[in-house]
């Protein structure tokens, strides 16, 4: 059975023809949208609540804009790669439930990912720390 056809007149995306600020409006919806959707997720979960205290942490322990920049953007970036862990994990789901290798492989490189994210946060607030409290 062919699959219904979309109208000339109806994109298939509306966000695609959006323009202006009614674009932005819908972009930063769909955004608030997806921090919901990872504040379901019990690593993102931790990690936003770790940033509550590490990224104004970061404005104490920094001692030039640079570290502070540094500091507060290794916590950032490891909620981004969470969440783009969590979307990857989303889409393999959706998919299907049964095990395949290819499947697995993206899980486990989306998981290898956020790996490495937290070892650069931890050696950068380590590093930063035995600066401050140990060699400075």
């Amino acid at each position: 059975m062919p699959l219904p056809s979309t109208p000339a007149h109806e994109p298939v995306n509306a966000q695609k023809s959006r323009t202006g600020l009614h674009r932005v409006w819908h972009a930063t919806r769909y955004s608030l949208d997806g921090l919901r959707a990872g504040w379901g997720e019990t690593a993102f979960r931790q990690e936003a609540l770790a940033a509550l205290i590490l990224l104004p942490l970061s404005l104490w322990l920094g001692q030039s804009w640079i570290e502070v920049a540094l500091l507060g953007g290794s916590v950032v970036l490891l909620m981004v790669v969470e969440l783009l862990n969590s979307g990857i994990e989303a889409v393999i789901d959706r998919i299907g439930p049964e095990w395949h290798p290819l499947s697995k492989q993206a899980k486990d490189m989306g998981s290898a990912a956020v790996l490495l994210s937290v070892l650069l946060c931890a050696g950068i607030w380590a590093a930063a720390l035995f600066q401050r409290f140990f060699h400075g």
